[in-house]
């Protein structure tokens, strides 16, 4: 990784005032010139390893975490007059001292960081208090000193007991055990073990490693055999084929009955048996062993012990409310956040986040442990899966965007050890201690020597002084951010107090963060990790922009762009990246900026999250770019630069055919979508009732993939 120069404090500066006209050239080289190939090269890179390159944004999950590359580049180019290099301004250290970026809808905090690191203040603000929580760990510095200070002293509360009761009879450590859900078959009395497969364990190569292994369904025996065993027979005697009880949604009994697994449950939740467990002894050797009276025992243990942990504990709280996110989750019975979780698993959490709520003072490295916490849940909970062996083990509950249940769960250790994946001790150094370093000296991807290289200097480091309130940004001295959990349509700025206006507002799609994010939510409540986090029983709120209904998207996003308009300075500016595979989408986001007076400037198609992100699907048509839409305020004098709507599709073919030809990946579902919005922008700037005339921008779409792919 090359180094540069430390950034150079005064190069480049742009000063601004609440009052001011904005520090943002009449034309820019985001609305004109902008280096999309060059952004979507290294894009492209990032979006693999985001945890790598924008470690920052990564110490919690959150579901949309746009790239940071293309979020720098668009405020680079924001502040670039067009005509002048917006690919320099990107690669180069500028201080962009005095503007104040916001993002009204900030999720993992992705503006805020690439504005700071720019030398900016950013305002942050999501309505939902974990998306706040991931915003301060991705901005605030942390004492390494006292960060591992307050680890030690979790670590001495807790930790012996979390690994007693992870342990086998002759005291080795047990890094895993393998569950099975079962049903009682309603034919008869018998259990079903709902395996589909009794292979439960293979390399995630099996090819080249073919080594597996298998279980019994009937006795729970396990021995070794190939992945793609045809026949075997366990200790005692049972035929074991690959299939398991269930295929598909149907399961079958030992006597012949087939049922759906739903009826099987009728109004309970499933049962749950643990059939293996992975071992690992002092040197590291690991080894699958069957489930022992000892392992059973132990268990019951952690039953009993749960139910005598001191009221004052923390635990889950709260019950699932019926979405598009949930209802899965409660098909299944779990009606209850506790529900997601076995007895040894809330018993030895509960212990690590009772002493970290306890830890005295409402620090940062406090704070940052908290959220360590919260994103340990997502790999210790009933809804995780074996990956298998030469990947990390974890499959965590969210690597679908629903609350899937899980048939035959693993339950990891979740303090962990050197040989762990996903638990609280080793995501501190792959989460906090990754993210510290990249905040004391931020790297960048940058375009060298003909490839896409990482570098350090250009960027300032990440270490805001956060403020709650806009009185308390404005007196802050030194770099500061505004960080609040609120609704963005109704805020405490000032008029004409932003300069820039970035972000990456909400799709009009059934992925609805706040059912999801009630997950964490349940345990943080109990902890307080911040002054003012919410002790409130869900995270959902009135407000909220995400809605599959496409007159209540466009009416809450609406709100939010009124609101933007309201606080921008005049000459200031609207950007944000878009994707819709359903054209409703488009229609209500461009109608909604019209309404509250913004008129779309450019539309520039860019590199997305990632090829065929689950966010971004729901079309048939694959897709790999977003689109930039850059606007305006009328009472600006905005206007959009084309004549007709033949004009607008030539600017966005030719834009795409640019980035096609440099190598780009350009998707039909990419063309669909940036031709949409480029001529919806038009023809709502010529009063066109836009509800009228979709099928009419479909056909001018269809035609461009046409033209585009043959």
């Amino acid at each position: 990784m090359r180094m540069v120069s430390n950034l150079k404090m005064g190069e480049s500066v742009m000063m601004s005032s609440a009052g001011a006209r904005a520090a943002i050239p009449s034309i820019t080289a985001l609305e004109n010139d902008f280096p999309a190939a060059m952004l979507s090269e290294a894009g492209t890179k990032e979006s693999w390893r985001k945890e790598v390159h924008r470690p920052a944004t990564s110490t919690h999950k959150w579901w949309a975490k746009r790239l940071g590359t293309v979020f720098r580049g668009i405020i680079a180019s924001a502040t670039t007059a067009v005509g002048e290099d917006a690919e320099s301004a990107y690669s180069a250290p500028t201080d962009l001292s005095g503007m104040v970026v916001l993002d009204p809808f900030s999720g993992s905090g992705v503006t805020g960081v690439e504005a700071a690191k720019l030398g900016a203040r950013p305002v942050c603000f999501d309505i939902n208090p974990v998306a706040t929580l991931v915003q301060r760990q991705a901005l605030q510095q942390w004492d390494i000193q006292a960060l591992a200070t307050a680890f030690g002293q979790v670590e001495r509360e807790c930790r012996r007991e979390v690994d007693r009761v992870h342990k086998t009879e002759d005291g080795r450590t047990v890094l895993y055990y393998f569950w099975v859900a079962t049903v009682p078959c309603p034919d008869c009395d018998d259990t079903i073990r709902l395996f589909s497969s009794t292979v439960f364990s293979k390399n995630a190569y099996p090819k080249r490693v073919p080594e597996a292994q298998i279980v019994c369904p009937l006795c729970l025996d396990i021995q070794e055999k190939r992945y793609d065993f045809e026949f075997a027979r366990c200790a005692n005697g049972h035929t074991i084929t690959p299939q398991g009880a269930v295929v598909r949604s149907m399961a079958t009994c030992q006597n012949g009955h087939t049922n759906k697994v739903m009826a099987a449950l009728k109004d309970s939740l499933p049962g749950y048996e643990m059939y293996a467990k992975m071992v690992v002894d002092a040197r590291g050797r690991k080894t699958y062993e069957p489930i022992t009276e000892w392992d059973r025992a132990l268990y019951e243990e952690c039953e009993d012990l749960l139910d005598k942990l001191p009221p004052s504990s923390v635990l889950p709280s709260g019950g699932l409310a019926s979405g598009n996110n949930t209802n899965q989750a409660i098909k299944w019975n779990f009606k209850q956040w506790i529900n997601f979780f076995n007895a040894r698993q809330l018993y030895s959490l509960s212990l690590i986040a009772t002493a970290i709520r306890d830890l005295p003072g409402r620090t940062p490295e406090r704070e940052a442990l908290c959220a360590l916490f919260s994103g340990t849940l997502e790999f210790n909970n009933r809804f995780t899966s074996f990956k298998g062996e030469g990947t990390g083990a974890v499959r965590h509950m969210f690597s679908h965007h629903i609350l899937k249940p899980e048939r035959t769960p693993l339950e990891a250790h979740p303090w962990g050890t050197p040989y762990s994946s996903g638990s609280f001790s080793t995501l501190l150094k792959s989460r906090l201690h990754r993210a510290h370093e990249y905040k004391m000296n931020p790297a960048d991807l940058v375009p060298e020597g003909g490839e896409i290289q990482r570098i350090t200097g250009i960027s300032s480091p990440l270490a805001a002084q956060l403020c709650q309130d806009w009185p308390s940004f404005t007196e802050g001295e030194g770099p500061t951010a505004y960080i609040a959990t609120r609704n963005s349509a109704s805020t405490d700025l000032p008029n004409g107090s932003v300069d820039l206006v970035v972000t990456d507002p909400p799709y009009m799609d059934n992925v609805h963060y706040a059912e999801l994010a009630d997950f964490f939510h349940a345990w943080l409540r109990a902890m307080h990790p911040f002054d003012g986090y919410p002790s409130d029983d869900t995270t959902r709120q009135r407000g909220e922009v995400q809605n599959a209904d496409p007159a209540e998207f466009g009416k809450a996003i609406e709100s939010v762009w009124s609101e933007c308009g309201r606080v921008l300075k005049p000459g200031g500016m609207l950007a944000f990246t878009f994707h819709q595979a359903r054209i409703a989408g488009w229609v209500r986001v461009i109608e909604s900026l019209d309404q509250a007076g913004f008129c779309v400037t450019a539309v520039q198609p860019v590199k997305g999250e990632m090829t065929t992100s689950v966010v971004k699907s729901g079309s048939r048509e694959p897709s790999n770019l977003d689109s930039i839409v850059v606007c305006r305020r009328k009472v600006d004098g905005a206007e959009n630069p084309h004549n007709s709507l033949e004009e607008a599709l030539a600017t966005a073919s030719r834009e795409l055919v640019l980035l096609q030809k440099a190598g780009v990946e350009v998707g039909p579902g990419d063309v669909r979508s940036v031709v949409r919005g480029s001529l919806l922008a038009y023809l709502a700037s010529a009063s066109a009732d836009l509800d009228k005339i979709v099928d009419d921008v479909d056909r001018y779409a269809t035609a461009a993939i046409q033209d585009l792919f043959g």
